[in-house]
């Protein structure tokens, strides 16, 4: 059997290349969903769909996997990845281009799989390192992605697609060669595959009640900013498919800088729930003053406190998660928190976008930083904990 480290490549690589495909589309999905008619919330429907679907299948196969094995899954994601690229770069309608982000979506829920591949082959020691490469395959994959995207545009609006599905189809053939599975017969189990009822009992918490309706708030507002922006931009100032992937890009870079090192040095200085409540705001502002600029270097200026603010908040949020739950509960806290997530990316996209067409631009921008200021109140009743200081668990069995 291959020793921990060609094994962990692959991980690396399988969720780096999720997350340059999910990049790759990201700058040209605007104009590709108006070829076909739709505006803000039809795009929004595409990029929900995405995070529906994700939302779904990391419970759902990550289940799965502790049944049938990681291998199995996440073969068959990559496959599923390829096939849902390929139809966004030839979809000939709008419905079909919403189907490729659902099937893409779906793919995109191998996430849970690839965590569970490197619990198994990692010691105790070990994991946390290892789970630290998924997070680097994040960042890199947010900042790679766009770029390529952005370039492959100039080739025609199909091309992006197929840098995509080539890179899964390349994932997919290391992956068959060099990943065995990792999940002895003796630990496989059946699970119930949808297990949200744990979903309820931590928002009935109150010391985790505000923190989980942050998970939920923030992803809302900026999910929603990020599709107004798109269609604001491009036909106030002109952009295209290189503007929109250089705007990718310096989100993504910013927050490389800032989770690379900076935010460890800002959280032994301010703490959590600073950074948490200070994110919240910059957010806010970053996202409401977007209406009233009048040239892209403001707007890309802005775009640099609205990176650093997620950078600190997104990060701060989780180590929060760590402090108010307890030793036996972080995996399920955790997971709570990442499903209100998902669910906020879903429909913040839809009602933003509807805002968007219904309205006015400039009301769809502030309503997403209004939301923003209610995540920013809702904030203020986390409760400041120790790390020493943890509550109680969660009822047995939960989880």
């Amino acid at each position: 059997m291959p020793s921990a480290r060609p094994r962990l490549a692959i991980i690396w690589l399988t969720v780096f290349i999720d997350l340059v495909g999910f990049g790759i589309v990201m700058p040209i999905l605007p104009y590709y969903a108006q070829r076909f008619g739709a505006q803000g919330m039809g795009y929004g429907a595409l990029v929900g769909a995405f995070s529906l679907m994700q939302f779904l299948a990391t419970a759902l196969l990550g289940r799965l996997s502790d049944r049938i094995g990681r291998r199995p899954i996440l073969l068959a994601t990559m496959l599923l990845n390829a096939a849902g690229y390929v139809l966004f770069a030839f979809a000939p309608s709008y419905w079909l281009l919403l189907v490729s982000r659902l099937v893409s979506g779906f793919a995109g829920g191998n996430i849970s799989a690839a965590q569970a591949y490197i619990a198994d082959i990692t010691t105790a020691q070990e994991r946390s390192k290892g789970m630290g490469v998924i997070g680097m395959a994040f960042g890199l994959g947010f900042i790679v992605g766009p770029g390529i995207g952005a370039a492959a545009a100039y080739f025609g609006h199909a091309a992006p697609g197929l840098v995509a599905a080539a890179l899964s189809i390349v994932n997919l053939g290391c992956a068959y060669f060099i990943l065995p599975e990792s999940l002895r017969e003796e630990h496989r189990a059946v699970r119930e595959l949808w297990p949200f009822g744990h979903m309820a009992i931590a928002l009935r918490r109150p010391d985790l009640r505000p923190l989980m309706l942050v998970w939920a708030i923030a992803p809302f507002a900026f999910s929603g900013y990020t599709v107004a922006l798109p269609l604001w931009a491009a036909s106030t100032l002109g952009w295209t498919e290189r503007e929109l992937g250089g705007f990718f890009v310096l989100v993504g870079l910013v927050a490389a800088g800032v989770q690379g090192g900076l935010f460890r040095l800002l959280t032994r200085r301010f703490g959590d729930r600073s950074l948490l409540i200070a994110g919240m705001v910059g957010m806010a502002l970053s996202i409401g003053v977007v209406p009233f600029v009048a040239t892209s270097g403001v707007l890309l200026a802005w775009t640099i406190v609205l990176a650093f603010s997620n950078s600190i908040m997104a990060p701060a949020a989780s180590g929060l998660v760590s402090t108010l739950a307890a030793a036996n509960e972080q995996g399920t806290i955790l997971g709570v928190a990442q499903s209100l997530a998902a669910l906020g990316r879903f429909s913040g996209p839809a009602v933003i976008g509807a805002t968007y067409d219904s309205l006015t631009p400039t009301a769809a921008f502030l309503a997403a930083a209004g939301v923003m200021i209610v995540g920013w109140a809702v904030s203020l009743g986390v409760p400041p904990r120790s790390e020493g200081d943890r509550p109680g668990s969660l009822a047995p069995g939960v989880g």
